[in-house]
C-alpha cells in the first residue's frame, strides 16, 4: 500500500490552513445537518409509530450509539488510509444508511429506520473523527477554541435549517387535524394515514444520500493536506516518556466523561424541546420551531467566543463560565413557572430556559477538546477518538430523559441535566489539572504548568 504523506499542521501556509478551515467548515455543516435533524425525526416517528416518550427517544439511541462503537476504530482506519479516503468511506456508509429510508418507509418499520440510522452515525464517527483533531491542532493552539467555535456555528447553523427544511417537505397544515382524529380512526384508516404520513421521507432521503456521495467524492478529491497529528515537541515527548496506553492521561479520561455528558445536555436541550413544548397545548407545525431557537442561541454563544477567546478570556474560564451557568438555567426549567407570551407563542417560562441553554453549551465542547487533547503527542488521534466515543452521550441521555419523562412527566425529567453540569463544574475548575491518578484532593499537578491557559 502506497506510504501516506502528511506534512506537520505548523508548516501549512495561510492559503492551506484557510482551505482545510473552509473544508473542514463544511463538514460540521454535515455533521449539523444530518444530526439536529433527529428534534423532529423523534416526534414525527412518536407520531407514526405510536409511540411512548421512551422508544421515540430509540433514535437517539441508534444514531449516537455508533460513535461507542466506531470510533476507536476510525482511528486505526484513519491512520491507515489517510483523512481523505477514510472519510469517503464514512460517506458511503452515510449513503446506504440515508437509502435505508426507502425500505423502512415503505414496510413502515422503525427498526429498519433505527438501523439506517446507525449507519448514517457510523460514517458520522469516522468524520468526526478524523474532523475534530485535524481542526484542534492546526496553529495556533491557544486559537483551538475560537476555530472549534466557527466550527460551531456551521454545525448549529445547519441544525437551525435542518427542522425547518424538513418540517417543510414533509408535514402539511391538515396534519395537526389528522393527528387528533388518530384516535376515533378505524384500524384501517389509522393505518392507511400513517403509512401515507411516513412514506412522506422517501424523496427527501433519497436526494441525501445521493449528496452524500457527491460529497464524498470532493472530500476525497479535494486539496485538503494530510497532517501529522502524531508528531511531539520536544517537551511534549520528554513529558510522554514511558506512558505505554491512553489511561496514563487522565486528564483526557476525565475529559472524555465530561464530554459524554456534556453532548448529552446539549442534545437533551434540543430533541426534547418539542415534546416539551407539546406537553403545553403547542402543535407541532408551531413547536417545530423550538430547536431552531436553542440553536440560535448557540450561535450567539458561539460568536462571543470567536470575539472573547483568547484575547479577553482564556478557554479555561469560558468553560467556568459556561457551566455554571448551564446548571442555574436547568434548576430554572425545574422551579421557574409562569404564562408568558414571546415570539408569537403563549407558553410557560421554563421552556426558554431550555432554550437558553442553547448560550452555555455553545463553548462547553470548545474548553473541553483543547484541554483534554492538551499534550498526547502520539496518542493524539487515539485521544480525539475516545472522545468522540462520548458522543453515545447523546444516546443514552436522551433514553434517560425519556424513562423519567415516562415515569414522572416531562418537566420533573430535566433533573437528570443537574449532576450532569456538577461533574463539568468539577473538570472546568480542576479536573483538566490532573496529571495522575494517584493525585488527592488539593495536591497540586505538574501538568497544570503545561496548560498555557488555565
Amino acid at each position: 500500500m502506497k506510504q501516506i504523506e502528511a506534512v506537520d499542521a505548523g508548516s501549512l501556509n495561510k492559503r492551506d490552513t484557510l482551505i482545510s478551515i473552509l473544508i473542514i467548515g463544511s463538514l460540521f455543516f454535515l455533521f449539523g445537518f444530518l444530526s439536529w435533524i433527529n428534534a423532529i425525526l423523534i416526534p414525527y416517528f412518536k407520531i407514526a409509530f405510536e409511540l411512548s416518550n421512551f422508544d421515540s427517544y430509540l433514535v437517539a439511541l441508534a444514531f449516537y450509539i455508533s460513535y461507542f462503537f466506531m470510533s476507536v476504530p476510525s482511528s486505526y482506519l484513519l491512520k491507515k488510509m489517510g483523512f481523505k479516503k477514510g472519510m469517503m468511506l464514512g460517506f458511503i456508509a452515510m449513503a446506504i444508511g440515508a437509502y435505508m429510508f426507502v425500505p423502512a418507509a415503505m414496510s413502515r418499520t422503525y427498526g429498519i429506520f433505527l438501523f439506517g440510522l446507525f449507519l448514517i452515525g457510523i460514517g458520522l464517527a469516522i468524520l468526526q473523527t478524523a474532523a475534530n483533531p485535524y481542526i484542534t491542532i492546526l496553529e495556533p493552539r491557544e486559537r483551538a477554541a475560537q476555530r472549534i467555535s466557527i466550527m460551531g456555528i456551521c454545525n448549529k447553523g445547519a441544525g437551525i435549517l435542518a427542522p425547518l427544511l424538513f418540517a417543510a417537505v414533509i408535514l402539511r397544515p391538515t396534519d395537526d387535524e389528522m393527528i387528533r382524529q388518530l384516535s376515533s380512526m378505524t384500524d384501517m384508516q389509522r393505518d392507511a394515514a400513517l403509512n401515507e404520513l411516513i412514506r412522506r421521507v422517501i424523496i427527501p432521503y433519497s436526494v441525501v444520500g445521493t449528496v452524500l456521495l457527491g460529497w464524498g467524492l470532493l472530500v476525497r478529491y479535494s486539496p485538503l493536506p494530510e497532517i501529522d497529528t502524531e508528531r511531539e515537541s520536544p517537551e511534549v515527548a520528554s513529558a510522554n516518556l514511558g506512558k505505554k496506553t491512553i489511561f496514563q492521561f487522565p486528564h483526557l479520561i476525565l475529559g472524555a466523561l465530561a464530554i459524554f455528558l456534556h453532548v448529552g445536555t446539549q442534545v437533551i436541550a434540543v430533541d426534547t424541546i418539542i415534546p416539551y413544548a407539546g406537553s403545553m397545548g403547542v402543535s407541532l407545525l408551531e413547536a417545530k420551531v423550538f430547536p431552531s431557537y436553542t440553536l440560535f442561541i448557540t450561535i450567539c454563544g458561539y460568536l462571543t467566543g470567536i470575539v472573547l477567546i483568547p484575547k479577553y478570556i482564556s478557554q479555561a474560564n469560558a468553560l467556568r463560565v459556561c457551566t455554571v451557568l448551564g446548571m442555574v438555567f436547568s434548576l430554572l426549567i425545574i422551579f421557574a413557572r409562569g404564562p408568558v407570551s414571546l415570539l408569537g407563542h403563549s407558553v410557560d417560562i421554563s421552556i426558554w430556559f431550555v432554550v437558553l441553554l442553547g448560550l452555555p453549551n455553545s463553548l462547553v465542547w470548545a474548553g473541553i477538546w483543547p484541554l483534554a487533547m492538551n499534550g498526547l503527542g502520539r496518542f493524539t488521534k487515539l485521544g480525539a477518538s475516545i472522545l468522540i466515543m462520548m458522543l453515545c452521550g447523546n444516546a443514552l441521555m436522551p433514553l434517560l430523559y425519556g424513562y423519567f419523562a415516562d415515569m414522572y412527566n416531562v418537566r420533573s425529567a430535566y433533573w437528570v441535566l443537574f449532576p450532569c453540569y456538577l461533574y463539568l463544574i468539577y473538570y472546568a475548575f480542576h479536573g483538566y489539572r490532573v496529571s495522575s491518578w494517584s493525585l488527592m484532593p488539593g495536591q497540586k499537578s505538574d501538568y497544570a504548568s503545561t496548560v498555557k491557559n488555565s
